[in-house]
């Protein structure tokens, strides 16, 4: 049995229940690329690079929003337990795979929202299936939007049919590229398709069979099986399509942008909400540069989400907390390079 160390004042079963809440965050096929370094003074936060996808992410910043997106839930899981997390993001230029550190910024309990994202974090699914045909309410997309804008991000709600029809074939340009490299598909068959049991990457029965080259969803995440789908559960013809930007670029943006994907997926979530990701559009550089172009946006996009009115589905595998711990080390961590922010 691991012996959970303390950190920040927590508990060793407050250390491993955090850790729980960590893990649970979205990344790239699952490959849950983060670790964490605990000690009494700070929770630092690793990128992991024996996680890394260079074919389909040569640049990490998915990694980077990944961790990012751990990072979100490391703060709620710090709230929970009446702790005001203070957050330094690229704290130390010598080592790039500090991605940022948490101390304890005093207490303070956490509001209602607060716990409301909190509790949704295991509920939180990517959900590749079928949605209903049933439209996102303006209320709810004020409220993903509203959770981006907390979290110094932009969500852009595609709902012109003209942007429609050109972010759709922007995808299917991308998705075909994609598969045309070999290297990229060797590696999406190392993480997808896989056995139910595995501790991470994304299991055959969280994919669908490919749609129509006329539908948002493209990819086939079955690893081949093609299990059948229920009737009564084709693919809906109008996703709410939404596209996060961040005002900046580069590794401190990708954080941010993970963290603000992760606070709309939670509100997402604890709204009744489904989503997925469109992935190849943000990968492939000249789509990417496309969407850029189509909706605006001073920089490229992070991240193309689907969004709607979905069934449940199980989740997928996760590492033990104890696994996301990264060996001690007595190397001090330089302040003033990063960015040091209060997180509340």
């Amino acid at each position: 049995m691991t012996a959970f160390p303390e950190a920040l004042g927590l508990a060793p079963e407050q250390v491993e229940a955090l850790l729980l809440t960590v893990g649970q965050a979205p990344s790239l096929h699952n490959a849950q690329p983060w670790r964490l370094r605990l000690g009494p003074e700070a929770i630092e936060l690793y990128a992991d690079p024996d996680r890394r996808l260079p074919a389909a992410d040569p640049d990490d910043r998915e990694l980077r929003i990944g961790c990012g997106a751990a990072l979100y839930n490391l703060r709620l899981a710090l709230l929970g337990n009446g702790i005001r997390p203070l957050v330094t993001i690229l704290p130390d230029l010598g080592r790039p795979e500090l991605l940022a550190v948490v101390r304890h910024g005093g207490r303070k309990p956490a509001t209602p929202e607060q716990l409301r994202l909190l509790h949704a974090v295991p509920l939180r699914r990517t959900n590749r299936h079928p949605y209903a045909d049933e439209p996102v309410d303006r209320p709810e997309q004020s409220a993903l939007r509203r959770a981006a804008l907390d979290e110094g991000a932009w969500l852009e709600i595609v709902d012109d049919p003209g942007r429609r029809t050109a972010l759709r074939d922007i995808a299917a340009r991308a998705h075909r590229a994609q598969m045309a490299d070999p290297a990229f598909r060797a590696e999406f068959a190392r993480w997808t398709g896989r056995a139910g049991d595995r501790a991470d990457g994304v299991p055959a029965a969280a994919g669908t069979p490919a749609e129509p080259q006329d539908r948002w969803v493209l990819r086939d995440y079955t690893g081949g099986n093609r299990p059948a789908r229920a009737p009564g559960k084709d693919f809906e013809n109008e996703p709410l399509i939404a596209v996060l930007t961040t005002h900046l670029s580069g590794p401190t943006a990708d954080v941010q942008a993970g963290q603000a994907l992760q606070r709309v997926l939670l509100t997402a979530t604890a709204d009744g909400l489904a989503a997925s990701f469109l992935s190849h559009v943000v990968e492939v550089p000249q789509a990417r540069e496309e969407v850029r172009r189509l909706v605006a946006g001073a920089q490229p996009p992070q991240a193309v989400l689907r969004i709607g009115h979905g069934w449940p589905v199980p989740p997928t595998g996760r590492r033990a907390p104890a696994d996301l711990i990264a060996p001690s080390t007595s190397t001090p961590v330089r302040l003033p390079h990063g960015e040091r922010t209060p997180m509340t």
